[in-house]
């Protein structure tokens, strides 16, 4: 009797770590890596404003600065004003390694220049809109077709994509119970 108590804790364990495990890690797998500037990196020869034209960011994707770390450096900076002045002087947050990564984990503006205020005036800045993660994004457009279709036809008063979920969840439950036993 106890071993079967046990094996129904670890069978509701894993059907647990299926249900919410795998979804999690189907996020992690749609973000994106930008490297800034394509092949040629944070650079003055670099047309950042073109390279980021038609890139759309998303949050979750993750934004890379590739330079030459002793004579160029990226600073984050708070407001557009100071981006579109190159005012460096109080910045968010400085990066001189060479090599940085940020992840793009809030929505709204973000605003990058260069350490160096004469290459931020020669147009080596980043100005990123981060949108709603895609995940997000799809679930907003998803609940606004469902409402759509629902508001021009009917529907069956029990939903069928609900029967099969449960019993969906239902036959992993058993499938994990039985290997288990």
């Amino acid at each position: 009797m106890q071993r079967k108590i046990v094996n129904l804790a670890i069978a509701v364990f894993l059907v647990n770590l299926v249900g919410n495990i795998v979804p999690c890690i189907a996020i992690k797998a749609v973000s994106r890596n930008h490297v800034v500037g394509g092949d040629q990196g944070w650079d003055t020869s670099t047309d950042v404003a073109s390279w980021s034209a038609n890139k759309r960011f998303h949050v979750g994707d993750i934004i890379w600065f590739t330079y030459a770390a002793p004579q160029e450096g990226v600073i984050e900076l708070k407001t557009k004003r100071e981006f579109d002045s190159c005012e460096t002087i109080n910045p968010i947050k400085m990066y001189t390694e060479g090599l940085n990564h940020l992840m793009l984990d809030n929505e709204g503006s973000r605003y990058f220049t260069s350490t160096n205020p004469e290459n931020c005036k020669k147009g080596l800045k980043l100005h990123v809109k981060v949108l709603p993660s895609i995940q997000q994004a799809q679930q907003i457009a998803d609940s606004a077709s469902y409402g759509v279709e629902e508001a021009v036809a009917e529907g069956p008063s029990i939903s069928h994509a609900r029967f099969y979920k449960g019993w969906l969840s239902l036959v992993w439950f058993v499938l994990a119970f039985v290997i288990l036993v």
